[in-house]
């Protein structure tokens, strides 16, 4: 009798994580998570000594003040990218060039320029970039996308996304924030840029937005709130408002469709617990057996989505969230800060190379300058 042969061997993923600020951590308790699929071989950072105790914290064994002087040490299959958002797009392409998988924090670039660029060093790479963008990966949040594309719960109607968080003057204290030079922008950018990118994951793509946007209580030259009615393919609309003044946190996310509301409540993490479920009369049967399906118990999570990362590489595929999905919902927030200082109304696609606010977030001018 033959012996069954046994599954093949997966192969240990050396990863380095650049910058070791509070991101890091979360970057890596969540690689630790998945066992030994993957090893933290080197920390990197460009103070020294927060390097050699984010390395001393997590049993790292190698730290470096450059990126540079990890990749010559030997292959890396993995670079986790927690610097601020100025150092992405460069510390990208490097990694690219010796064809390593980047995975970005969000924004993944300070503009559709520098994100149009990384495309370009990403076609011309064996590697790949993948956005963090946990929250596509909880699985209340795969299982709404699913049920809105197989049309179980009617068509999306109209949809209120809420991100109002609060960050006191002291948050904007580290030199990179509040910036449109070196952060890309305000809450917008950096805060309600996860939320859309759910909405856009589940709604798939906006056509047209026009929008607000204030500041005025903190030491910042970026928006502190923003609000936006976005208009999507399928004829739906969607209320977006980003705030960083709001004493009461809250992140709020609620779909109305045809045949049920599906309403998300939480602040920087969900669970299946955290989402409400009310159907239309005479629609509750359908409504009850359609949530009911998988997938089920995943909370959003960096772990949730590295995970998928790694099955990704040993399946020969493309890791997601893919760079090209990442620039549409990065598209969608230029858009918002277009709308917001012409006054104008802005269309998917308008924004190209042509106009001032594919180089930069704040184009033309904040209107408060």
């Amino acid at each position: 009798m033959v012996p069954p042969t046994p599954p093949a061997r997966r192969a240990v993923r050396r990863a380095v994580v650049v910058g070791t600020g509070a991101i890091a951590h979360s970057h890596v308790r969540a690689l630790r998570a998945l066992g030994d699929r993957v090893e933290v071989v080197a920390a990197v950072d460009v103070d020294a000594d927060r390097a050699a105790a984010f390395a001393a914290e997590w049993s790292v064994p190698r730290t470096a003040t450059t990126l540079t002087e990890v990749l010559a040490d030997g292959p890396v299959d993995l670079v986790h990218v927690c610097t601020p958002p100025s150092s992405h797009v460069a510390l990208a392409e490097e990694a690219l060039a010796v064809g390593a998988t980047v995975v970005v924090e969000k924004p993944v670039a300070l503009s559709l320029a520098e994100t149009d660029r990384l495309l370009g060093a990403e076609r011309a790479s064996s590697g790949s970039v993948a956005v963090v963008s946990q929250h596509r990966f909880g699985s209340g949040v795969r299982r709404l996308r699913a049920l809105v594309q197989d049309g179980s719960l009617g068509r999306p109607l109209v949809t209120t996304c809420l991100t109002q968080w609060y960050r006191a003057d002291a948050y904007f204290q580290v030199p990179w924030r509040g910036t449109f030079a070196l952060e890309g922008g305000g809450t917008t950018m950096g805060h309600g840029i996860h939320q859309m990118d759910v909405l856009l994951a589940v709604l798939g793509p906006w056509e047209e937005v026009s929008a607000m946007a204030a500041r005025g209580s903190r030491p910042t030259q970026t928006e502190e709130v923003s609000v936006a009615t976005v208009r999507f393919a399928d004829g739906s609309l969607a209320s977006v408002v980003n705030s960083a003044v709001s004493v009461r946190e809250t992140t709020v996310m609620r779909f109305d469709l045809e045949f049920a509301t599906v309403e998300l409540t939480h602040l920087y993490g969900y669970g299946d617990d955290d989402f409400r479920v009310t159907a239309a009369p005479g629609h509750e049967a359908t409504v009850e057996a359609a949530w009911a399906r998988d997938p089920q118990g995943v909370p959003s999570s960096h772990r949730a989505q590295f995970l998928e990362v790694l099955d990704a590489l040993d399946g020969g595929g493309v890791p997601p969230v893919p760079l090209a999905a990442a620039r549409d919902t990065l598209e969608l927030v230029a858009a918002v800060y277009e709308s917001a200082f012409t006054g104008k109304a802005v269309r998917r696609g308008q924004i190209d190379a042509d106009d001032p606010f594919w180089t930069a977030m704040d184009g033309t001018g904040a209107t408060w300058r």
